[in-house]
């Protein structure tokens, strides 16, 4: 299917690896001009090469923490005029609710909720003068089901969530969509660190631990970042403009939940 967006430019954060990368491989399959993202300059820049050697499109980096102001304006200067914004950011720690005091929760907003809603509010006004705009957040399955270990992001990405909720009926008429992706259990680093965590911390053989766990999605294995990305594309794409304000969960069905 052709979706329309060869191109245009998109801004990939948290794209050198994982969820991240699938959506920029997806993108840039798709013919978009990439403006990557990371912390990490030596990874984004590996992942950067083999975009455009597979691909052809070309890939801007901007090796920066996308949660601090310094570096969010030098990526936003690198993205000016992007037509679509795909937002992510790492997630914050686990733990009980009696771990953690303002500061914890201070960090897990700005990350996870208060930084995608600065970008948004920078490159909006120009997708709507423009007449044509797509931004995808990448949040957490935990929006739908909360994830008891997780209260900190929790409770960042539901702020997200609501603002979503209004932000995007707002825009809609101007020919912008917004709508977030919600993943479950991908093979991506993450979740590698946290089957190896809890392998240690149990004795248990690795490959028993990550066993048990796909052993609790109705799918029976765990997700891959190229999946996820190809649906990120699709929503970026021009026959996505009647998806307005969704959360989209990808996580082969674990969350139960009627709707």
């Amino acid at each position: 299917m052709d979706l329309g967006i060869s191109g245009k430019t998109a801004l990939v954060c948290a794209s050198s690896k994982g969820l991240g990368r699938g959506c920029a491989e997806a993108l840039a399959e798709a013919g978009c001009r990439l403006v990557m993202n990371a912390r990490g300059a030596e990874a984004l820049e590996e992942t950067a090469a083999h975009i455009r050697a597979t691909y052809g499109v070309e890939v801007v980096t901007v090796a920066a923490d996308i949660v601090s102001p310094e570096g969010r304006a030098r990526v936003l200067e690198a993205a000016e005029g992007a037509e679509i914004l795909v937002t992510n950011a790492g997630g914050p720690p686990p733990g009980l609710w009696s771990d953690w005091d303002r500061e914890d929760f201070i960090k897990a907003l700005d990350a996870n909720m208060l930084t995608p809603v600065a970008l948004m509010q920078a490159l909006l006004p120009g997708m709507m003068e423009r007449g044509w705009g797509r931004v995808v957040n990448i949040t957490s399955r935990s929006v739908k089901a909360p994830i008891l270990a997780l209260g900190l992001s929790n409770s960042a990405r539901a702020g997200l969530t609501g603002f979503v909720a209004g932000t995007s009926r707002q825009v809609a008429e101007k020919g912008v969509t917004i709508n977030n992706l919600l993943p479950g259990v991908h093979e991506t680093d993450r979740i590698r660190q946290m089957d190896a965590h809890e392998s240690t911390s149990t004795g248990k053989a690795l490959a028993e631990v990550s066993a048990a766990r796909a052993a609790g999605i109705p799918t029976r294995h765990y997700g891959q970042a190229e999946d996820f990305g190809r649906m990120c594309a699709f929503l970026c794409s021009v026959h996505a403009r009647y998806i307005v304000g969704q959360n989209i969960v990808l996580d082969g069905g674990e969350t139960i939940a009627t709707i």
